[in-house]
């Protein structure tokens, strides 16, 4: 019964070393979903403007 007891105690002493790891491990992997549900904090850059258009249509309708 002694040695039961004693590699009981052994697993439940390694028992919260390996919960930490696990979760050091794991909190990555968790995390990047999170940070790819919230679409709202992406930054983007204005949409350049299209100015050509308009003057070719200025220049056209003058000549018709």
């Amino acid at each position: 019964m002694n040695r039961i007891a004693a590699s009981a105690m052994t697993t439940l002493g390694l028992l919260p070393r390996a919960a930490l790891i696990l979760m050091l491990l794991a909190a990555p992997v968790l995390a990047v979903p999170m940070m790819r549900a919230d679409t709202g904090s992406t930054i983007e850059a204005p949409s350049p403007r299209k100015a050509g258009v308009g003057f070719v249509l200025l220049v056209s309708l003058q000549r018709a």
